[in-house]
């Protein structure tokens, strides 16, 4: 789609709204995408003359009367077949169908999550906001959750610095949470990107956290974790950015105390990271890396044509 079409995107968020034959969100992504129309797949499931009631608006209109509620808020809307749907998220089997923005958007952002626990301690926010200003000075974007604690340092060391944050959110984006973080978002906002896979509105709900630690990793080019304890979700992200084949950077301590952290030591692209310098130089080679390995996959597509 060289630009994006409207039609489609109301079509795709009708399907997701109404969820025809019982489908789930993950099979009207896959249908979509195998399809490669969300209009067609969405006449496929719903055909008018067995839908349409009189005197009421058709799912497909009232999708599109969304489409513009949401725009007209300053809202962008991405679907996973727009051009602007960040590339490297949309290669993920978790990948969202559906994007709401607000800030600017980057292609191929050079991003790593900073992740870490929400009850951090004042050596882990100090290690975070060191990290998140080391990684910007080298032109690299800082992920993170929005969440108190290593979150909220990370976010808040990037902007400081002058850098870019994207802030992934587990609850609709018109949402404020935690609420001692409105103003840090609305901030995010204006300098950097702020990204929900959820309905506007939607609340915080314990799967939802999960659901953005997924779209995290997907986003970025590495994780690293701070701090984190046995039954984190931090550890879950860890274990998704391994399945994602990103590079994951453990602060030493976190191998130190935790078990889970120990185990995943061993597994390809995992790493230990004892000081600063090991972090960037490692985070700075999975950026260096994947654009190599996207150069390579692009100059052989362009000789196969």
């Amino acid at each position: 789609m060289g630009k994006v079409d409207r039609l489609e995107q109301a079509a795709l968020i009708a399907l997701l709204q109404t969820q025809p034959n019982g489908l789930t969100w993950a099979d009207i992504t896959a249908d979509v995408l195998a399809n490669g129309s969300a209009l067609d797949v969405w006449h496929e499931h719903r055909p008018p003359a067995l839908f349409d009631e009189p005197g009421r608006p058709d799912a497909l209109t009232s999708a599109e009367a969304s489409l513009r509620k949401w725009e007209s808020s300053g809202l962008t809307v991405l679907t996973i077949t727009d051009d602007r749907y960040p590339q490297r998220l949309r290669g993920i089997h978790q990948a969202p169908p559906l994007l709401f923005a607000r800030g600017g958007l980057v292609e191929d952002d050079p991003a790593v999550s900073i992740v870490g626990s929400r009850a951090a301690t004042n050596r882990g926010l100090r290690i975070a906001g060191d990290i998140s200003r080391a990684l910007v000075s080298r032109g690299l974007t800082v992920i993170a959750g929005l969440a108190n604690g290593v979150d909220t340092s990370a976010h808040r060391a990037a902007l400081d610095a002058g850098g870019r944050t994207v802030a992934v959110l587990g609850t609709g984006i018109n949402r404020n949470y935690p609420s001692e973080n409105h103003e840090l978002q609305n901030e995010i906002g204006r300098r950097g990107l702020l990204l929900s896979q959820f309905w506007p509105d939607a609340p915080p709900q314990k799967h939802t956290f999960l659901m953005r630690n997924a779209t995290m990793s997907g986003y970025g080019l590495a994780t690293v974790v701070v701090e984190a304890g046995e039954n984190s979700g931090t550890r879950v992200q860890a274990r998704m950015a391994v399945e994602h084949g990103r590079t994951v950077i453990l602060v030493g301590t976190v191998i130190d105390q935790n078990e889970w952290a120990k185990k995943l030591c061993g597994r390809p692209g995992v790493h230990r990271a004892d000081d600063l310098q090991q972090v960037v130089e490692l985070a700075l080679h999975a950026s260096t890396t994947r654009l190599d390995v996207e150069d390579e996959i692009e100059r052989v597509a362009s000789a196969l044509k």
